[in-house]
């Protein structure tokens, strides 16, 4: 067992953030950073048996910019 799971965390078109697990079939979204922390601990917690998920969720957090020259 990986002792952690790393999140890709991106902005959603409409102001939320959505959050997709690196390796595992885990996704979710939250309308702010906290909401969307609680909503991912929830997702790990549901998605294995107990006392089988990793005890870190390392949230990466990928921002998109584009600038005109």
């Amino acid at each position: 067992m990986n002792n952690e799971i790393i999140f890709y965390i991106e902005d959603a078109d409409d102001g939320t953030y959505t959050a997709r697990a690196l390796g595992y079939p885990i996704f979710t979204d939250g309308e702010s950073i906290e909401e969307l922390r609680n909503n991912i601990r929830d997702a790990v917690t549901c998605h294995f048996e107990e006392n089988q998920a990793p005890q870190i969720l390392r949230l990466h957090f990928v921002r998109e910019e584009a600038i005109a020259l």
